[in-house]
């Protein structure tokens, strides 16, 4: 191989193994959410990740919009969560704001909600702020089930019964 043929095979075999690193910084590029609860009534419309970062203020403000609104209490919403349902977002082509059912739960609400459901787990993902019910107006739930289950990025519960799908950032599984 002539010193030529190398070098372009090494520039070429360079630009390969950059990929992964090109794929992270266009993942650098800004992500919003909107929001609505129908339990409380509140929206928001929030660009949580700018710049390669998270933004801490854009974070406190979904932990108190995704807050216990039985109790009041404010958990830590997981980032990977809000990418998942950024991804979400996009891959279902929805142009309309999750509708929140439940998002952050404290144990004491948990509790008595798995004391009324065998359907609500004891140690539920809810409870870490990792995991979320919703449903989007503009996507049919089933379809929005699938695309959930697609991305394999956790948990996905379907419920049609009561109108919602979860979604998790556990371990990949669905029911």
């Amino acid at each position: 191989m002539s010193l030529l043929n190398r070098r372009r095979f090494t520039i070429g075999f360079g630009a390969l193994a950059a990929a992964p690193v090109l794929a992270q910084a266009r993942s650098g590029e800004a992500r919003v959410l909107e929001f609505s609860h129908l339990h409380t009534g509140e929206t928001l419309e929030v660009e949580y990740f700018a710049a390669g970062r998270y933004l801490p203020d854009a974070l406190g403000a979904v932990n108190h919009l995704l807050r216990d609104f039985r109790s009041g209490d404010v958990g830590a919403m997981d980032p990977a969560l809000l990418d998942l349902l950024h991804t979400l977002h996009a891959q279902t082509g929805s142009r309309k704001p999750y509708q929140i059912i439940s998002g952050y739960r404290s144990p004491a609400t948990n509790r008595m909600l798995h004391e009324r459901s065998s359907g609500v787990a004891t140690k539920s993902l809810h409870m870490s702020g990792q995991a979320i019910d919703i449903r989007v107006a503009d996507v049919p739930l089933a379809q929005l089930r699938n695309a959930a289950l697609s991305l394999q990025r956790g948990g996905v519960g379907f419920y049609p019964g009561s109108d919602f799908v979860h979604v998790d950032t556990g371990r990949v599984r669905s029911w």
